[in-house]
Protein backbone atom coordinates (compact mmCIF):
# COMPACT_ATOMS: atom_id res chain seq x y z
CA UNK A 1 0.00 0.00 0.00
CA UNK A 2 1.44 3.38 -1.04
CA UNK A 3 0.66 6.48 1.03
CA UNK A 4 -0.20 9.35 -1.32
CA UNK A 5 -1.11 11.80 1.46
CA UNK A 6 -1.03 11.79 5.24
CA UNK A 7 -1.93 14.33 7.87
CA UNK A 8 -3.20 14.64 11.44
CA UNK A 9 -5.98 16.84 12.78
CA UNK A 10 -4.46 19.43 15.15
CA UNK A 11 -7.56 21.52 15.88
CA UNK A 12 -11.24 21.82 15.21
CA UNK A 13 -13.63 24.73 14.89
CA UNK A 14 -16.64 25.10 17.15
CA UNK A 15 -19.11 24.53 14.28
CA UNK A 16 -17.60 21.50 12.49
CA UNK A 17 -20.67 19.40 13.31
CA UNK A 18 -22.87 21.63 11.14
CA UNK A 19 -21.46 20.01 8.00
CA UNK A 20 -22.13 16.46 9.21
CA UNK A 21 -25.78 16.82 8.25
CA UNK A 22 -24.56 17.46 4.68
CA UNK A 23 -22.26 14.38 4.88
CA UNK A 24 -19.02 16.33 4.60
CA UNK A 25 -16.15 17.83 6.51
CA UNK A 26 -13.63 20.52 5.66
CA UNK A 27 -9.88 20.46 6.19
CA UNK A 28 -7.83 23.65 6.23
CA UNK A 29 -4.28 24.58 7.13
CA UNK A 30 -3.40 27.46 9.43
CA UNK A 31 -4.22 30.02 6.73
CA UNK A 32 -7.98 29.43 6.91
CA UNK A 33 -9.93 32.68 6.57
CA UNK A 34 -11.40 33.82 9.90
CA UNK A 35 -14.97 33.31 8.65
CA UNK A 36 -14.23 29.62 7.88
CA UNK A 37 -12.11 28.62 10.90
CA UNK A 38 -15.10 27.60 13.03
CA UNK A 39 -16.24 25.16 10.32
CA UNK A 40 -12.92 23.42 9.63
CA UNK A 41 -10.69 20.74 11.03
CA UNK A 42 -7.20 22.23 11.26
CA UNK A 43 -4.22 20.42 9.76
CA UNK A 44 -0.69 21.31 8.76
CA UNK A 45 0.18 21.77 5.10
CA UNK A 46 1.73 18.52 3.87
CA UNK A 47 2.87 17.46 0.39
CA UNK A 48 1.03 15.00 -1.83
CA UNK A 49 3.17 12.12 -3.06
CA UNK A 50 1.60 11.26 -6.40
CA UNK A 51 -1.80 11.89 -7.92
CA UNK A 52 -5.12 11.64 -6.05
CA UNK A 53 -7.60 9.74 -8.21
CA UNK A 54 -10.89 7.87 -7.95
CA UNK A 55 -10.40 4.29 -6.82
CA UNK A 56 -7.86 5.11 -4.11
CA UNK A 57 -8.78 4.88 -0.44
CA UNK A 58 -9.36 7.62 2.11
CA UNK A 59 -8.50 6.40 5.59
CA UNK A 60 -9.73 8.29 8.64
CA UNK A 61 -8.07 6.54 11.56
CA UNK A 62 -9.28 2.94 11.10
CA UNK A 63 -12.25 3.73 8.81
CA UNK A 64 -11.71 3.27 5.07
CA UNK A 65 -13.64 4.88 2.21
CA UNK A 66 -13.22 4.36 -1.54
CA UNK A 67 -12.67 7.64 -3.41
CA UNK A 68 -15.37 8.01 -6.08
CA UNK A 69 -14.41 11.38 -7.66
CA UNK A 70 -11.79 14.10 -7.26
CA UNK A 71 -12.36 17.77 -8.08
CA UNK A 72 -9.56 19.27 -10.15
CA UNK A 73 -8.76 21.91 -7.51
CA UNK A 74 -8.79 19.55 -4.51
CA UNK A 75 -5.18 18.29 -4.83
CA UNK A 76 -3.94 21.82 -5.58
CA UNK A 77 -5.54 23.44 -2.53
CA UNK A 78 -4.80 20.45 -0.30
CA UNK A 79 -1.08 20.64 -1.09
CA UNK A 80 -0.90 24.44 -1.10
CA UNK A 81 -3.25 25.47 1.71
CA UNK A 82 -4.15 22.24 3.48
CA UNK A 83 -7.69 22.91 2.22
CA UNK A 84 -10.11 20.29 0.94
CA UNK A 85 -13.70 19.25 1.44
CA UNK A 86 -14.38 15.53 1.92
CA UNK A 87 -17.90 14.62 0.78
CA UNK A 88 -19.40 11.26 1.79
CA UNK A 89 -22.16 11.22 -0.85
CA UNK A 90 -20.66 8.55 -3.10
CA UNK A 91 -21.01 10.84 -6.12
CA UNK A 92 -19.02 9.93 -9.20
CA UNK A 93 -19.53 13.33 -10.86
CA UNK A 94 -17.69 16.36 -9.49
CA UNK A 95 -19.93 19.28 -8.51
CA UNK A 96 -17.39 21.34 -6.56
CA UNK A 97 -13.78 21.51 -7.80
CA UNK A 98 -12.24 21.61 -4.30
CA UNK A 99 -13.92 18.41 -3.14
CA UNK A 100 -12.89 14.77 -2.85
CA UNK A 101 -15.94 12.52 -2.98
CA UNK A 102 -15.93 9.15 -1.21
CA UNK A 103 -18.36 6.27 -0.94
CA UNK A 104 -21.61 6.83 0.89
CA UNK A 105 -20.97 5.24 4.27
CA UNK A 106 -21.43 6.52 7.79
CA UNK A 107 -19.06 9.42 8.39
CA UNK A 108 -16.16 8.80 10.75
CA UNK A 109 -15.66 10.52 14.07
CA UNK A 110 -12.97 13.15 13.54
CA UNK A 111 -11.19 14.61 16.55
CA UNK A 112 -7.86 16.17 17.43
CA UNK A 113 -5.25 13.51 16.70
CA UNK A 114 -7.24 11.79 13.93
CA UNK A 115 -4.95 10.56 11.17
CA UNK A 116 -6.14 11.14 7.60
CA UNK A 117 -4.50 9.27 4.74
CA UNK A 118 -5.05 8.75 1.04
CA UNK A 119 -3.58 5.44 -0.04
CA UNK A 120 -3.21 3.43 -3.20
CA UNK A 121 -3.64 -0.31 -2.86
Amino acid sequence: MKIIYENKVIGMGSCVDEFQEANMFILFGNSAPAELQDYCYSITVEPIHGEIVAGQLLKVDEETYRITAVGEEAPVTLAGLGHCTINFSGQTEVELPGTIYVENKEMPTVKIGTVIQIVEE
